[in-house]
């Protein structure tokens, strides 16, 4: 009898450790994309869908899909970044990959500015010198973040 109240008690604490992770993980999400509001576009750039626009004060991610690369093969996306009062708070460019005609390039552009309220697409043949945004790291993948919590349960343990 022993034997299966100490099966109950492991079965219950992996129950619970597992709904604290789901918890935490869930409110962590949501409490990280709700600070985040969109920002709009000031241009018709028809070559440049943007699916994902947004921003805290302090920093924010455009994602989006370029149509057509054949065309623009060789060139950059130009971003740039305004506030309110159009003052351009930074900039940051994509290359855009040699593909057939008919193929998209996704993007991603994770970017630190203050204030952001729209933004600016456009096509150029290079980079222009300095004024670049600091780039942000790639978010975390599962693995990386079932690691993370992994060694953190090993650490408080």
């Amino acid at each position: 009898m022993e034997k299966f109240d100490t099966r109950v008690k492991i079965v219950i604490w992996v129950l619970i450790l597992v709904g604290v992770y789901v918890l935490s993980d869930f409110l962590i999400y949501v409490g990280i994309n709700s600070t985040y509001k969109d920002i709009q576009r000031q241009d018709q750039n028809s070559q440049v869908v943007v699916y994902q626009a947004d921003a805290t004060y302090v920093n924010g991610r455009i994602r989006g899909m370029i149509k057509d690369t054949g065309k623009i093969q060789g060139k950059y996306l130009k971003i740039e970044l305004y506030t309110k009062r159009d003052v351009l708070v930074g900039k940051s460019y994509v290359e855009i990959e040699n593909k057939d005609n008919t193929e998209t390039q996704p993007f991603e552009v994770l970017f630190r500015a203050n204030d952001v309220a729209y933004y600016k697409i456009d096509t150029v043949k290079e980079k222009e010198p300095g004024g670049e945004l600091e780039i942000l790291p790639k978010e975390l993948t599962k693995g990386e973040v079932l690691l993370a919590t992994a060694l953190t349960f090993l650490i408080f343990w």
